[in-house]
């Protein structure tokens, strides 16, 4: 008995180093120890173990504890994700949309959205959905586009409800058809997707695939303008001004037109500068419809709304003295410089 318990040491002892442990190569990682979780790693990865794997993917990819190796990096990861989940499918597209540890590359991103979308993936699908929309690493394909949308849609993946409705808002890939767009519209817009908000009060304003309403048009822009949309801002504001669908409230349509204005919409600036100085909903004051015509100048684009802001200007210009003038033109200066070109 005693020689076949040492028999079994010798064994034993034969089988070489110790195996190799990703728990131990996870617990180097953690304390940045990157060269003996490289060595806990490796062997496994050449197994085939998929966590192996994709850790020396970023191992490789950031060049901790090793030579940075794109190559290698999209080695291991590629590894990875073949035999994994849809989620790291989803993760490796991504890396390779932005470039991130991997080469950017289209094609690439594309060939893992698809195999992402094909389990089910509902990120992966609008994804695709995406790329065909736009002719991205694949041919420009509207039908496609409104395929993944919808598979991804359906999962109530919010964007995608939203890119379905507008397809069918603009009759892309589908024949135009304003009350299913309204249904995804919808859909997305009780998700909270600000944009589909927005799109949803315009169908309600104008009438598309459903009756008329410009209160439900008002909800549905308020949802959106409270999110920060600067369009549904604009639009609460030309509401109040304009009385439609509620009472004329000219300090309601200031607020939401300055809400606008401060994101750049300079339509939104040029209506504040006619606020200003006729005092509507606001004292008279030229120096600020001054500041804001001239902001409303410099960013519109040559046309009526232009040439309106430039004579509006220069009308308040004339009652004003050069002392008020220069506030006016600082005050604009100053609002360029904290808000930039937006």
């Amino acid at each position: 008995m005693r020689h076949l318990a040492l028999a079994a040491v010798l064994v034993l002892g034969l089988a070489g180093p110790a195996r190799a442990d990703f728990g131990d190569g996870k617990a180097a990682y953690d304390r940045g120890d990157y060269a003996t979780a490289l060595e806990e790693w490796l062997p496994l990865a050449e197994q085939g173990h998929v966590k192996a794997q994709w850790q020396l993917g970023r191992l490789y990819g950031y060049g901790w504890g090793v030579s940075r190796s794109s190559t290698e990096a999209e080695k291991w990861f590629g590894l990875a994700a073949a035999q994994s989940s849809a989620v790291r499918k989803y993760i490796l597209a991504l890396s390779y949309e932005d470039g991130w540890l991997v080469p950017q590359d289209d094609s690439e991103a594309v060939k893992w959205y698809r195999l992402a979308a094909e389990q089910g993936l509902a990120g992966a699908q609008y994804k695709l959905g995406l790329r065909y929309n736009y002719g991205q690493g694949v041919p420009q394909d509207d039908a496609e586009a409104v395929k993944w949308y919808r598979r991804a849609a359906e999962q109530n993946h919010t964007t995608a409800q939203f890119s379905l409705a507008r397809m069918y808002d603009h009759g892309e890939g589908v024949p135009r058809d304003h009350t299913e767009a309204m249904t995804w519209y919808r859909k997305a817009a009780e998700r909270g997707e600000a944009l589909a908000q927005l799109a949803l009060g315009l169908m309600y304003d104008e009438g598309h695939g459903v009756h008329r309403d410009h209160r439900e048009a008002r909800k549905w822009w308020r949802k959106s303008a409270e999110q920060g949309n600067a369009t549904a801002q604009f639009n609460l504001g030309l509401v109040y001004d304009n009385g439609r669908g509620v009472p004329r409230d000219y300090k309601q349509a200031r607020h939401w037109y300055r809400k606008a204005a401060g994101q750049g919409v300079a339509v939104a600036q040029l209506n504040l500068g006619v606020m200003y100085s006729k005092g509507r909903g606001v004292p008279q004051d030229y120096v600020r419809a001054h500041k804001w015509y001239n902001l409303a100048a410099s960013r519109l684009q040559p046309g009526e709304d232009r040439d309106i802001a430039v004579k509006n200007r220069d009308t308040v210009e004339s009652r004003m003295t050069p002392a008020q003038v220069a506030e006016a033109q600082r005050l604009a200066r100053d609002w360029l410089e904290k808000h930039g070109k937006k």
